[in-house]
């Protein structure tokens, strides 16, 4: 350092001129820097004791909701009717914990830290903006208590120098453990929780002088993002982690042995008791209150909310909100009450969010059936706790796949099949009905949610192609790392929030535009600052815009794929992906006919609606989300620990609680359809190929496709071959004439056959006739014949006295019923009647027809003909088809 000093001193000396004026102007720059320090201390004054609390003071807080119902008033934590704990009822653990992590030398420091200081200002001068603060425990005090809450918001040079000179004050004025006391009292630690006492009630049940160890050490942890640490939104995972650097810190400090650190980390807690503090869970929605106070204090900063005063005007509608909490709570009564003999479901939480998909707003926000449950671990807001989707994230696989070139059409197969795996073990799905159903198109393999499909498509497409598309469309939790996840991903194999996975489905609604969550409308009050800073914020302005993508769900991360593009700086409107292809996923998760063999008629709700179900292994987690072009409602039900239920699926648990939620939320709303955008065109297709029909295609029907991927190709997956009276060989074309019959058959990929055998399905006969059968003979059938076929035709589909309904919004046209029958064994053609008239002549298998519904009720019948022209008649099938559009 000295010879450093020496050179300086010669180079100054060589070039006297230059060290002349240098010297000047360090001189200058010092005097002024004394002069700014006068000019600040005598400009920035400290409130005596008497008048500290007072002129912090602001009111209290109102929450309001869309129609401007009062949600909630919080007492202003600086008001005068806060009661705050004195140092000695805090526990030491939690003093030493906040120390130690906030400000290891509060108690030597003169209330500022010279070397965080300067670290600070290094990182903001290379980075060229403020991007640290270096503040002690003091200076944070300073800046949230005392500093104008505009200029406290501010990132500017005066507004740290003043907050260095008010801390300075502070610890020539009072001493350092009732600073510590004031910090401890009115800091923000989360939700409607203001100072260690509000905060220990909110997250544990119990006054704060009961805390121990490991609880202490989270709420210290908590001042450092509120918002994105709170334990009841989540679960506990960000805040377990924060407390671990807390008690490391601790170590570090010498307040704690390794063993003690080991000993609180792998304590298990017990998050909110249900003992609830006076006038702080005594209010309608307390998930959706902490939800929009986390978010306010996560844009705003705690000290703004720590200043009180504030008027919050949200997107909440109070009413829906006591409808949709009073639905899920008789639901899971209902569930966890044994009726008829029947077994306890133990299900005991569920959660509930509705969205508007036009701009995101969150109209309801149910976290658990009862916020005070202390055996359900009702305080955790389970809208915004990670669990596993089940099925409800196959729509957002097959929107990718439709991406790739996939049509509504294309076939995939349902069929035992071992995937590999990094591990080298074999990974065999299987299907929610423990059976294989063939050959699928993707509409139906979607709609009645097929396993095999889905997984058989995530492997065509890949996983970073559903990762991608997650993202595009809000739900960032998955993250953008492919190596996590295998092919049971699309299985729900990851962990998404309720609110990510419903937003994602306000985008298909929205079509295909990015939706994001808001709560917040308007905010206003002194405690925001000067009057002119709380106008730019009214509904209305540029501003709230800025203010609403701020309050709103994780920032938007740009990805790679073109399909993405935003509209302007705010986020507000992005498409995530085509409206094309938004539509098609829309049009099939709201086909009711596709999805009627899995689901029946359960998720109906008298309107056209989209909808999908979900279910985790083990039933430890089960899912509905749907929407309408008007509301889109997500449904979870479950256990908040993560222990399964009893065969609770996402029909019989959270699909009766998002049927009624869903006509609740469509009171007074007309019944509207989904717009089909432009570029999709309609064509027939081979109902089994999804081609162009062909002269052996048993039957068509009307499939959607984006302009330009409708199929070319004629089908060639069914041929006609002339077989023998008996069914197992095929007469070659060329020999001597023989009793034979000319039936179809359906070609199926080599990976098929296996399956076709087990399920039943006719192949082509590999073995040849012999020439052994005279001419003319007509041979008795065998009695493996008679086993194999049936002697009676029969309806196989629709079951007699199922009902059915013509929605109003989706296209007569496409209203169809599927009609599949058996043959017998001399069947030549087969003839399916309704209301005695024929609809379909079939010359071979499967036989199969589609049938306009019409209301009435309605007769289906089977005939067979066989060469000889006799007619063999089957059982009738009755039908009812209600018409909802009168």
């Amino acid at each position: 350092m000295a010879a450093t000093q020496r050179r300086i001193t010669g180079w100054m000396r060589e070039h006297s001129a230059i060290g002349y004026w240098l010297s000047a102007m360090l001189k200058l720059g010092g005097v002024a820097t004394l002069l700014s320090m006068a000019f600040l201390w005598f400009t920035t004054p400290l409130p005596t004791p008497d008048h500290l609390r007072a002129q912090a003071a602001l009111g209290d807080t109102r929450i309001l909701d869309r129609n401007g119902r009062l949600i909630a008033s919080m007492p202003d934590p600086l008001g005068q009717s806060r009661n705050p704990v004195p140092l000695s009822q805090i526990p030491l653990a939690l003093r030493q914990a906040t120390v130690a992590v906030e400000d290891a030398g509060f108690y030597t420091n003169p209330g500022i830290d010279l070397r965080g200081i300067a670290r600070a200002l290094w990182q903001n001068a290379t980075s060229g903006e403020i991007v640290a603060g270096g503040s002690t425990i003091t200076q944070q005090l300073a800046r949230n208590v005392l500093l104008d809450p505009a200029l406290g918001r501010q990132q500017s040079l005066e507004r740290k120098l003043r907050e260095i000179v008010l801390a300075f004050k502070l610890t020539l004025s009072y001493p350092k453990d009732e600073i510590l006391a004031l910090y401890l009292n009115q800091t923000y630690y989360g939700g409607a929780s203001y100072g260690v006492e509000a905060a220990s009630w909110r997250l544990f049940g119990k006054p704060v002088h009961e805390l121990d160890l490991a609880e202490s050490a989270l709420i210290a942890g908590l001042p450092q993002a509120p918002s994105q640490l709170d334990p009841l939104a989540d679960g506990g995972a960000a805040a377990r982690v924060r407390q671990l650097q807390v008690l490391e810190a601790m170590q570090r400090a010498g307040f704690l042995t390794a063993t003690q650190v080991e000993s609180a980390s792998s304590e298990p807690l017990e998050y909110a008791a249900g003992t609830c503090r006076p006038g702080t869970c005594e209010y309608p929605a307390p998930h959706f209150v902490a939800y929009v106070l986390n978010q306010l204090a996560a844009t705003f900063g705690s000290e703004t909310l720590a200043r009180g005063g504030l008027t919050i005007t949200t997107t909440l509608d109070l009413g829906l909100q006591d409808a949709a909490q009073a639905i899920l709570k008789r639901q899971i009564e209902v569930l966890a009450t044994p009726r008829d003999g029947g077994p306890n479901r133990n299900a005991h939480n569920g959660a509930v969010i509705v969205l508007d998909p036009s701009d995101g707003a969150v109209l309801a926000m149910v976290g658990s059936p009862d916020f005070s449950n202390r055996a359900s671990q009702g305080q955790v807001n389970a809208v915004t706790a990670l669990r596993q989707p089940g099925s409800a994230l196959k729509p957002l696989t097959y929107a990718a796949a439709l991406e790739q070139g996939f049509t509504p059409a294309s076939i995939l197969l349902d069929v035992p099949t071992s995937f590999p795996t990094r591990e080298g073990q074999p990974y065999i799905p299987q299907n929610y009905d423990r059976r294989f159903h063939g050959p699928l198109s993707l509409r139906e393999a979607l709609a009645t949610s097929s396993n095999i499909s889905a997984v058989r498509t995530l492997r065509a497409i890949g996983i970073p192609a559903l990762l991608n598309m997650a993202s595009r469309l809000g739900i960032h939790s998955l993250g953008e790392n492919p190596s996590r996840f295998g092919l049971a991903l699309t299985l729900g194999g990851g962990e998404v929030s309720l609110l990510e996975l419903t937003g994602a489905y306000a985008g298909l609604a929205h079509a295909g535009e990015r939706v994001v969550p808001y709560a917040i409308i308007d905010v206003t009050g002194q405690g925001l600052g000067n009057q002119e800073d709380t106008e730019t914020r009214r509904q209305g302005d540029k501003e709230t815009q800025k203010l609403r993508s701020a309050l709103s769900a994780p920032t938007l991360q740009h990805s790679n794929t073109p399909m993405l593009q935003c509209f302007n700086a705010s986020m507000l409107s992005c498409s995530a992906l085509s409206p094309q292809i938004a539509y098609l996923i829309t049009d099939i998760l709201a086909d009711p006919y596709a999805r009627m063999r899995a689901f029946g008629t359960a998720l109906d709700i008298g309107r056209p609606a989209a909808v999908k179900t979900g279910t985790s292994t083990d039933w430890r987690d089960n899912w509905t989300v749907g929407y309408t072009p008007d509301r889109v409602v997500g449904v979870w039900v479950g256990n908040a620990d993560g222990s399964p239920m009893e065969a609770v699926s996402g029909v019989t648990g959270a699909g009766p609680v998002w049927r009624a939620v869903m006509r609740e939320a469509h009171r007074g709303l007309p019944a509207r359809s989904f717009v089909q955008p432009a570029g999709i065109v309609t064509a027939t297709i081979c109902a089994d190929s999804g081609m162009l029909p062909s002269p052996n295609c048993p039957a068509t029907r009307e499939e959607l496709f984006v302009t330009g991927t409708q199929p070319r190709k004629r089908d060639n997956t069914h041929v006609a071959v002339r077989i023998g009276l008996s069914g197992d060989c095929r007469v070659l074309p060329g020999l001597p004439a023989q009793p034979s019959t000319l039936r179809v058959f359906r070609i199926l990929p080599p990976e098929a056959q296996p399956w076709a055998s087990d399920a039943g399905v006719p192949l082509v006969p590999r073995r040849v006739c012999t020439q052994s059968v005279a001419q003319g003979a007509q041979p008795t059938p065998s009695d493996a014949d008679v086993k194999t076929y049936s002697q009676v035709p029969a309806i196989v589909a629709p079951a007699s006295g199922t009902r059915f309904a013509i929605n109003p919004g989706i296209s007569r046209e496409r209203q169809q019923l599927e009609i599949i029958a058996r043959d017998s064994i001399h069947t030549e053609r087969l003839a399916i009647l309704i209301d005695g008239k024929p609809i379909a002549t079939i010359n071979g298998p499967p036989y199969r027809a589609f049938w306009k519904l019409e209301p009435g009720q309605h007769t289906i019948s089977v005939e067979s003909h066989d060469a000889q022209g006799q007619v063999v008649v089957g059982e009738v099938v009755s039908v009812v088809v209600d018409d909802l559009t009168r």
